[in-house]
């Protein structure tokens, strides 16, 4: 018997599954992580004790390199170097990002290929890179959970991502150590509207559950719009207000305007509880009269008045979702929010009145599209707890190709649901064509020049013919991740060109090998500058509360004994003035011992002390507070009870 269960016990063929999956939210603001445990999603709580992160990367005035709530809390004092709302520019050209760049109080900059660079302390970085080291944040976070490495995730995006975007996601996880099984649609988690308003972007979808069975009927949004853009109006409306009462445009001051940022995010959370708050900011400026203060009260009707334009643009996507998936708003069974701007009164009052129907408040918003990562991972490791869930995803844009014209050609229209694969055939448009150069887009507009290039490739070789007689076979394949492969095969001749569409942050393969090896290499850079500050604050607490003691008991020891040990404080000083991390140590061990003597006698003198004390304390006390302990007797078993 012992046998036949020794064979049938699962635990052997479990070690050779696939290790745990993570699930990450990596938000505009925030992130959060969580994974499947026993069938059922757990969000893990990171090292500061918070179930999210702030999507949050900073470089110190000290060089080190900071990363969640620790690069949040300095970024009032060091907003250059302090980067955050990464999510915008990912996967997106220079060009395409000029008012984001415009309210980043850090340096955006042109790189190659048209792409984003964000300077932080003097290196550029890539947005896969700052997206990264959030990652890499949440990784080690997830293997201090576990107790495993951890190497798989699922990342979730905004639904309304293009192939770019995507990709660019997939990037960052690669360069964070990450094998990314899966990027899915963040609002994926009767017929359901998930209204999903982040800190940066926008998304509804549109999906049709049953018998384990989640398809994407349709999605739209704005992968501009977000919780960021609510803060960016409450601080121009305070910029403005102190401007005409003083004179002054705190948005020319890097550090004021940081603190406006801060003071606003604080006041629009709150106005989602209370209908007024104090917005307080002592000594945010000075001129030549003298400091000045800000003090405004902001009401919840003036910031439903400030932000309303933003509240309304969020509808004309909520219809297009609709009207894609063949379905009127009274025919939606429930409406489910996402993302922490949800919790303003006047975007629920929106979405209620468009949808005719209160909106569900069962999940916790900030944390729900982790969880729904965390379940797909699950399905992907192949969890028994989780394996007949089946979750059907859409393409968000259509894909296709340039023609004749500059005409838009779709060979997959938007909200297929994906993975799919189609082809289509085309000739030559001139005669004697020897080449066909496929210029491959994504967009909803009928001509080529008002949608987005993902890539263009040339397929040589196609003999000389007449127009229209050549025939190229075009084919789109878009995988579980929205990942989009084109090829094109000329028939008579059986020649091929392959393309996979790169994000426009123009990585490839290699310079990600080497931003992955540049993020290990600065991880352990960070724990050598980690070590390097503990062993000099290790070093001058020691010099310090050495030296007070000499100045103590320094009569306790002998001259000579006392010349060494502040010779060996002098040394220790001398030496922390200068970067010889090893010097330090040994200068630190040096003291250590020579400080010997001068512990050995005041713990001589304590002792000394309380045998003093002891013995005056003999007789009857008139202090009635002081308790005779001596008078209680304590037997060995009791000590080994107390101990």
């Amino acid at each position: 018997m012992k046998k036949i269960r020794k064979k049938k016990y699962p635990k052997k063929r479990r070690t050779q599954q696939m290790s745990k999956v993570i699930g990450i939210d990596l938000g505009t603001t925030n992130s959060c992580l969580a994974i499947l445990e026993g069938g059922d999603p757990n969000v893990i709580q990171n090292a500061e004790g918070a179930r999210t992160t702030p999507s949050v990367v900073a470089m110190s005035k000290e060089g080190e390199r900071l990363v969640g709530q620790p690069a949040k809390r300095q970024a009032v004092t060091n907003p250059e170097n302090t980067i955050f709302s990464t999510k915008r520019f990912i996967g997106r050209r220079y060009n395409e990002v000029a008012e984001d760049i415009s309210k980043a109080p850090y340096k955006v900059t042109q790189g190659k290929n048209e792409s984003v660079q964000i300077k932080m302390g003097d290196q550029e970085h890539t947005p896969p890179e700052i997206s990264a080291m959030v990652l890499r944040k949440l990784k080690e976070t997830a293997e201090d959970y576990l107790g495993e490495e951890v190497t798989q995730a699922v990342i979730t995006v905004p639904a309304y991502f293009n192939d770019s975007q995507r990709q660019a996601t997939t990037d960052a996880g690669k360069i964070a150590g990450l094998e990314v099984l899966r990027i899915i649609n963040e609002p994926t988690a009767e017929k359901i509207a998930v209204y999903d308003l982040g800190g940066g972007t926008f998304d509804i979808s549109i999906l049709e559950i049953g018998d384990g069975v989640f398809e994407v009927k349709s999605t739209n949004g704005d992968t501009n719009l977000g919780g960021d853009d609510f803060d960016h109006k409450i601080v121009d409306w305070l910029a403005e207000e102190f401007k005409n009462e003083n004179g002054i445009d705190l948005r020319d001051d890097a550090m004021a305007l940081q603190r406006l940022r801060d003071e606003a995010e604080k006041a629009k959370c709150e106005l989602s509880t209370t209908l007024q708050t104090e917005i307080n900011l002592p000594f945010i400026s000075a001129d030549a009269s003298g400091p000045k203060h800000l003090n405004v009260s902001l009401s919840r009707a003036k910031l439903e008045q400030l932000v309303g334009d933003l509240v309304e643009r969020t509808i004309t996507p909520c219809q297009q979702a609709l009207e894609d998936a063949e379905l009127n708003a009274s025919e939606i069974d429930q409406v489910v929010l996402v993302g922490g701007q949800t919790r303003m009164p006047k975007v629920q009052e929106q979405v209620e009145e468009f949808f005719g129907k209160e909106c569900h408040r069962g999940v916790n918003p900030d944390e729900v599209v982790a969880i729904g990562a965390a379940i797909q991972g699950g399905v992907l490791s192949g969890d028994e707890g989780v394996k007949d869930i089946l979750l059907l995803d859409v393409t968000p844009l259509s894909l296709g190709i340039e023609t004749l014209g500059g005409v838009f050609s779709r060979l997959i229209e938007r909200n297929t649901t994906i993975p799919t694969k189609k082809s289509q055939t085309f000739s030559t448009a001139a005669d004697n064509q020897e080449s066909v150069t496929i210029h491959v887009l994504q967009g909803e507009r009928e001509m080529s020049v008002y949608n987005r290039t993902l890539g263009r490739f040339d397929l040589l070789g196609v003999p000389p013919a007449p127009r229209g007689i050549p025939q190229i076979d075009v084919t789109f394949d878009i995988d579980a991740n929205g990942i989009v492969h084109v090829s094109a095969k000329d028939l008579g001749t059986g020649k091929e060109q392959k393309i996979r569409i790169e994000s426009s942050s123009g990585l490839s393969d290699v310079e990600i090998d080497e931003m992955v090896k540049d993020a290990e290499s600065h991880s352990e850079e960070d724990k050598t500058k980690k070590e390097s500050v503990e062993t000099r604050n290790n070093a001058d607490s020691l010099a310090y509360s050495t030296e007070k003691s000499l100045e103590e008991y320094g009569d306790s020891v002998s001259a000579e004994d006392r010349e060494a040990i502040q010779s060996a404080i002098e040394k220790l000083k001398e030496t922390l003035k200068g970067e010889n991390i090893e010097a330090i140590k040994a200068d630190t061990e040096a003291l250590t011992t020579a400080s010997h003597k001068l512990a050995e006698a005041m713990y001589a003198k304590a002792a000394a002390d309380a045998q003093a004390q002891g013995t005056s304390g003999d007789g009857p006390s008139s202090d009635e507070t002081v308790i005779d302990v001596e008078a209680e007797e304590v037997t060995d078993t009791e000590q080994k009870d107390t101990n």
